[in-house]
């Protein structure tokens, strides 16, 4: 039995990612044949097959689901060996994967990713979006190596090693025609008699309002539940709701006007990564944070 070879779970990973033999073979750079050979060698090798396809589907088997667990630890453990190797004499090479909240202020993230190249050409970076929690465990499940966060002041991120970057206190953002639009500071007592648009039921950004209207005894109205802040503030400028944003968010997008919030929530942002043995690309990273 040949033994099987490092690229052949590289290309069973790219086909689970994308679904597609094509768009896997052009992912990995190979011809879409010699792709499909190799991982038909591969279930062979393994008698069991790890895809079940037709001519418009390519779906795992629970066989595969299993086999690709420990596939893709077998390829980041030798992808973080050569970064090690590499590291040892002074060169950062391998993969970043960095999680990055919609409300990221604290740091100016392409700025950060232009300076970053510069020092290490040879790490590729690829970046998600998602939700505090979330990116959290998989933070703390090696599927992020950094995530920049964003939680309510009376909590911490769990299960990871994190670095505080900035407190903030939220605004209020308003349409220009909103009966406050006119004024510079308000309570959450009268922003209340107002639709909001929030992030989703279960988020940190929306636990972050959530708890401060609780405080305060009060409710509202969340009529539009989103993750983009952009659509956000666009949903606001049209009237249809105010929303509790960062202040340095809400200033830029110019038609929406800025309120402060005598009582209103105040928010953590932390950069948070792995508490078991960083890679290389991810220490030189955080050292890259200012």
């Amino acid at each position: 039995m040949e033994p099987m070879e490092l690229r052949q779970l590289r290309y069973a990973l790219a086909v689970a990612e994308t679904r597609n033999f094509t768009r896997a073979a052009r992912q990995c750079f190979v011809a879409q044949s010699a792709l499909s050979h190799q991982i038909g060698s591969l279930e062979k090798e393994l008698g069991v097959q790890l895809f079940a396809r037709t001519s418009r589907r390519v779906e795992l088997t629970p066989a595969g689901e299993a086999f690709l667990v420990r596939a893709r630890q077998c390829v980041e453990a030798a992808e973080l060996a050569v970064a090690e190797a590499a590291a040892a004499v002074g060169e950062v090479r391998g993969r970043l994967k960095v999680g990055i909240i919609p409300t990221v202020t604290a740091v100016d993230i392409p700025t950060v990713l232009q300076h970053y190249r510069e020092q290490h050409p040879q790490v590729g970076v690829s970046l998600h979006m998602g939700a505090s929690d979330a990116m959290s465990a998989q933070v703390a499940a090696g599927e992020l190596d950094v995530a920049f966060l964003g939680l309510p002041d009376s909590r911490e991120p769990q299960g990871v090693e994190a670095r505080e970057l900035t407190r903030e206190k939220l605004v209020a953002v308003v349409s220009p025609d909103h009966p406050l639009a006119d004024q510079k500071k308000v309570t959450l007592r009268r922003l209340a008699d107002s639709p909001f648009a929030d992030f989703p039921v279960g988020s940190q950004g929306r636990a972050q309002s959530d708890l401060a209207f609780e405080a305060a005894e009060l409710e509202r109205e969340v009529a539009y539940e989103l993750m983009s802040a952009e659509l956000m503030l666009r949903i606001v400028s049209r009237g249809l709701a105010v929303a509790l944003l960062p202040a340095p968010l809400a200033r830029a997008h110019p038609g929406v006007r800025v309120l402060s919030v005598i009582d209103g929530p105040r928010r953590v942002e932390y950069v948070a990564w792995s508490r078991f043995n960083p890679s290389p690309a991810t220490r030189a990273f955080l050292a890259a944070l200012p």
